[in-house]
């Protein structure tokens, strides 16, 4: 493949944006679509090429937007259609793309869809959503679990049915089934893409058809008193049907009427199955979304064998991504410490494949202890001893040493961590040691060199500590990327592989510049960039 025949997603760099907590511009404490605008500048700095928004749709917030009253206006808290168009306006004359959440599998129980199905057995979109009669005893249809917590399933008393929902009773699950709503949601998405919105990030898509048997799903064998409770079952009929595929299928060919526009599919699952998310013909997702980096224990034999698996699974023209962090998982740097957090991000902007990057992770930002009087996600308040809320990664951006750092005049929704006054953008940008002129100066590399960008990928070593590859691309400088994924000194020495050059970038930048050859002594958590000689 030719250099030119790389579209945009593949040769760029994603950035997520949790719009609560990216900036607020009128200070209600809750960040929105102007404050975005306002901090735009500093993603055009940063190298970012395209920006993806958590759901800014009309919403009752029962899962901050997530539960979806209206998919084709604005709610008020993130400002107004005149002011997204703005954003988009905005986006756009920077030279980047725009990608918008797209929520299908389910909608608020208030939005009009809902309130129209649960009206009556006899009403016209009563079929829409997923409803069945209790059993003789009157339990549930089946044993099928909600995420978060409890049943996914609840008594309807006005109709004396029950409706399925995969999160909370105010999300219930839409009857992709029924080709009224298959012809809905493509509405939806034409709306937005007539807007000029560049591609959809699509949530829990390997969720959206459940088994026309309704079978009760397994038991999981594996489950620990320490998990949610969701896993307590193996979601085999509840998730991950066949026939989803034909509903993906139908998406990316309203997606191909524009001219490159791009889809993500949000879909955790083991490799083999993730990779039919691309379509037998590479007509599905273009990114399904790859999460193993943050599934994954942070161990080097392990890490580098699922690089392998990954790669070596891909479809022929499937094109790989990668991520660190989103606003469903604890932050990078929550995980495996700051040090690492530094390896972890040559990890991901040397890898070959499309890199998305968590707001905050660039800084660092590492995860808020919320005082349970204070937690505001579902999934937290719902399972109050498990320590799963997610609004520890979900906390306002950093941005200097300000009140509330910059993010708000206000309260701020979730609290700041008392370090924001030297952990923030004002102070890294300053510092050429920081984690964001690390982030800065490897996202300039990565645009700069055909390798990095686009090459291939060839693993060259690993063990308990260190995983080293390549990245090459024909005619242009070549990569070995060397990483020490331990807090010990690791010795890279491998017998049938010679190299010699130069450490292009490093977590410790005084090794910058240093010729290399046959041998790399490393420190604990380090991690270099050699551009080898020819």
């Amino acid at each position: 493949m030719e250099q030119q025949n790389y579209l945009w997603w593949q040769q760029g760099v994603i950035y997520q944006i949790y719009p609560r907590s990216f900036q607020d511009s009128n200070g209600d404490g809750i960040g929105d679509l102007r404050g975005i605008i306002n901090r735009l500048d500093y993603l055009k700095w940063l190298g970012i090429d395209a920006i993806w928004i958590s759901p800014i749709y009309e919403s009752p917030m029962a899962d901050f937007g997530y539960d979806i009253a209206d998919y084709t206006s604005i709610h008020p808290i993130f400002g107004t259609m005149d002011e997204f168009d703005a954003l988009l306006k905005e986006v756009h004359a920077r030279g980047m793309k725009l990608i918008l959440d797209l929520v299908p599998n389910h909608t608020s129980d208030q939005h009009p869809w809902f309130l129209e199905s649960r009206s009556s057995r006899d009403n016209p979109k009563r079929n829409w959503y997923l409803w069945q009669d209790a059993r003789p005893d009157g339990s549930p249809p089946n044993n099928w679990l909600s995420v978060f917590g409890g049943s996914g399933w609840e008594w309807d008393q006005t109709t004396g049915q029950y409706y399925y929902h995969a999160f909370l009773k105010e999300q219930p699950d839409l009857n992709w089934r029924n080709p009224e709503v298959q012809e809905a949601m493509m509405a939806v998405m034409r709306f937005w893409l007539d807007k000029g919105v560049d591609g959809f990030r699509v949530d829990v898509m390997w969720h959206m058809i459940k088994d026309d048997q309704w079978r009760d799903n397994p038991r999981n064998p594996g489950y620990e008193p320490h998990m949610a409770t969701y896993e307590q079952l193996l979601p085999v009929y509840s998730t991950d049907q066949p026939e989803v595929h034909t509903i993906v299928r139908m998406m990316r060919s309203v997606l191909d009427w524009y001219d490159e526009r791009m889809m993500i599919g949000e879909i955790y699952l083991p490799i083999q199955q993730l990779m039919t998310y691309y379509g037998t013909d590479r007509n599905g997702a273009h990114l399904p979304f790859n999460f193993q980096l943050l599934t994954l224990p942070w161990d080097a034999q392990q890490v580098a064998t699922a690089i392998d698996q990954y790669e070596g699974a891909l479809p022929g023209d499937g094109w790989p991504n990668w991520v660190l962090g989103n606003h469903d998982q604890p932050r990078i740097t929550s995980r495996v410490g700051q040090t690492q957090a530094r390896v972890a991000a040559l990890l991901l902007l040397t890898l070959r494949g499309t890199p998305t990057v968590y707001y905050g992770d660039e800084i660092g930002m590492r995860d808020v202890p919320i005082p349970f009087e204070e937690v505001q996600d579902p999934q937290g308040l719902n399972m109050p001893d498990l320590n799963l809320s997610r609004d520890p990664s979900r906390t306002p951006m950093q941005w200097d040493d300000s009140e509330n750092a910059g993010f708000t005049t206000g309260k701020p929704w979730l609290r700041l961590p008392e370090v924001f006054r030297r952990h923030n953008v004002q102070a890294q940008r300053q510092d050429p040691y920081s984690m964001l002129s690390l982030y800065k100066r490897l996202i300039d590399l990565r645009h700069r060199e055909p390798a990095l960008k686009t090459g291939s990928y060839r693993p060259v070593y690993s063990d308990r500590q260190t995983i080293a590859f390549e990245r090459e691309s024909e005619g242009h400088d070549s990569f070995l990327i060397v990483l020490n994924l331990s807090h010990r000194p690791s010795y890279f020495k491998p017998k049938q592989y010679e190299f010699a050059g130069t450490v292009e970038i490093a977590t410790v930048p005084e090794r910058e510049g240093i010729r290399v050859e046959n041998r790399l002594n490393l420190g604990g958590d380090e991690g270099v960039i050699v551009r080898l000689e020819k």
